[in-house]
């Protein structure tokens, strides 16, 4: 089987490629997957994230190898082996970062990738319930939905952080981006918005756009220095599909470089030591990786949370609601308010996400005498924005099956301990200030036991995880580590793209699934358009 392009994995890039190429009837792609369907009730549903999240069977069991900084603890990583990838499990949160982490991408070497070259293609993607703007897009295929919060909790946050001088913002995408609001999310009439609802499913029934899941891909053919197809396994048979244009991997921060380096393109040392032929000696392929580190703390709160609405007798009526109008409490998601703010002078962005959710994360739905309730908390995490500590992919073996040896180095700077003193300072600070104070009872988590600087690291080491926004490991640039250059071409190799978060050369301060869609559809257009010359020539 030929096509013009392979896309190797149906994830939150993945399915917005295969969209864009595939709207000219003339280009025959296929897109690979190593996963299955996405039409489960679990990914839908938006209340139920993170039961998606946490179901195996949906995703790729992923977690760290010891991390030396935080008690030697393997560090939970869930990928979405699904339709939709990670947009299929994550938490729908939509958010771009800082248009500042964009201007420095294009002030190291990588032009096109300033704020003002990839905004229109955050407006393209986009469907806003604000409408068309400036900043926003209003007819794309991404639903960007309106938060609605709750009407006793939120003001009292908004309020507290006003008392602290922080602003009440409309908008985390206009001109003022630092300050407290809610987020928006992706959803669509109370439907999960992942890239497989929103860009793929609509595009299937074109003749020219193949899907085939449960497709692991095993390597990249090259022949003569250009990339030229694709190995995949499928119920226990290895097929081989070419290519006449292009590959283009959108496997993730942690399958991209594994599949370069289970295709011989990475550190020929590496593949030397799991005897696998040196096809390309790529030193950067999974170098560089960076993750958001987070932290939560628990309060136990002093009024009614979220907890009420998991009883069963109103879960079932909620869930008639959604599934008859797509409205209701399971449409939407249990966010207090959210901040991006400073927390020490000197710095030109942002340094912390702060996500205050009127529920515990452990909570279930209950019912007297059937479950216990969980009870009435706030949980608050605390994302580090901008990581010091950087981290690797490296196989564990030259088995396409195993997972790869994914190394985060939490907490390897001090840079980095001390902005978590920091943020554990600063919610103590929030919650100690009125109205907050008023919200909660006391601190469950860490725990008014621990003060001191060492107290806190120690209290950080030991619970200290991600936001699950793992980018870099195909870095983008010209220097010795880079993987592709500022069109996402693989340095030395013809025929073969790297298109999703792993080429980010530094993590953009926010969630990265509308990063992940910018870069898809800023690629669609160098794609198509390097077709065009090539035709044109």
């Amino acid at each position: 089987m030929t096509f013009n392009y392979i896309i190797v994995g149906a994830g939150s890039s993945g399915c917005v490629l295969a969209n864009r190429l595939s709207a000219d009837p003339a280009n025959r792609v296929l897109l690979l997957e190593a996963g299955g369907s996405e039409k489960q009730s679990v990914i839908e549903m938006p209340l139920a994230w993170f039961q998606a999240m946490m179901t195996p069977a949906i995703g790729w069991g992923y977690a760290s190898e010891p991390e030396p900084h935080a008690d030697g603890r393997r560090i939970p990583a869930p990928r979405g082996r699904v339709v939709g990838g990670c947009s299929s499990i994550n938490g729908m949160m939509y958010s771009r970062g800082h248009p500042q982490d964009y201007d420095q991408w294009a002030q190291m070497g990588n032009r096109g990738w300033s704020h003002a070259d990839v905004l229109p293609f955050f407006r393209r993607s986009e469907k806003n319930w604000r409408g068309e703007s400036a900043h926003h897009g209003g007819s794309g295929p991404l639903s960007v939905a309106k938060h609605t919060p709750d009407a006793v909790i939120y003001p009292q946050l908004i309020e507290t952080a006003e008392n602290l001088g922080y602003r009440h913002l409309d908008d985390f995408h206009a001109d003022e981006v630092e300050g407290f609001s809610t987020p928006d999310f992706t959803v669509h009439e109370g439907r999960r918005g992942s890239t497989a609802a929103r860009f793929l499913r609509p595009a299937l029934d074109r003749p020219n756009l193949t899907l085939i899941t449960e497709a692991l891909t095993t390597r990249i053919v090259v022949e003569h220095g250009r990339a030229v197809g694709v190995e995949y396994e499928r119920g226990g048979q290895r097929t081989i599909v070419r290519a006449d244009r292009e590959v283009i991997l959108s496997a993730g921060a942690f399958n991209s470089p594994q599949i370069l380096l289970l295709s011989g393109i990475g550190p020929a040392e590496e593949l030397r030591e799991h005897g696998i032929p040196v096809v390309h000696d790529l030193p950067g392929v999974g170098r560089n990786l960076q993750d958001h580190a987070s932290i939560a703390l628990m309060y136990e709160a002093a009024v009614e949370t979220f907890d009420k609405e998991l009883r069963l007798d109103r879960m079932a009526v909620a869930w008639m609601k959604w599934k008859m109008f797509g409205t209701g409490t399971i449409a939407g998601l249990p966010v207090g308010a959210q901040g991006f703010i400073k927390t020490r002078e000197g710095l030109d962005r942002p340094d912390v996400q702060l996500l205050v959710s009127p529920v515990a994360m452990d909570a279930k739905v209950w019912f007297p005498g059937w479950r216990e309730r969980r009870g009435d908390f706030f949980s608050v995490a605390n994302v580090l924005l901008h990581p010091e500590s950087h981290g690797t992919v490296k196989l564990r073996s030259a088995d396409p099956r195993d997972k790869p040896a994914i190394q985060f180095n939490l907490l390897s700077t001090e840079g980095d301990r001390a902005a978590f003193r920091r943020f554990v300072q600063f919610t103590r600070k929030f919650f100690a200030t009125e109205p907050a104070r008023s919200l909660i009872r006391k601190e469950l988590i860490p725990g008014s036991q621990v003060q001191s600087d060492a107290e806190i690291d120690a209290f950080v080491r030991e619970r200290i995880g991600t936001a699950m926004h793992p980018t870099s490991s195909c870095s983008m640039g010209q220097g010795p580590e880079a993987v592709v250059d500022s069109a996402l071409a693989v340095h030395g190799l013809a025929g073969l793209r790297v298109v999703d978060c792993s080429i980010m050369p530094n993590i953009v301060g926010g969630n990265t699934n509308a990063p992940a869609i910018m870069i898809a559809e800023k690629a669609a257009d160098m794609i198509l358009n390097a077709h065009r010359m090539a035709k044109a020539a």
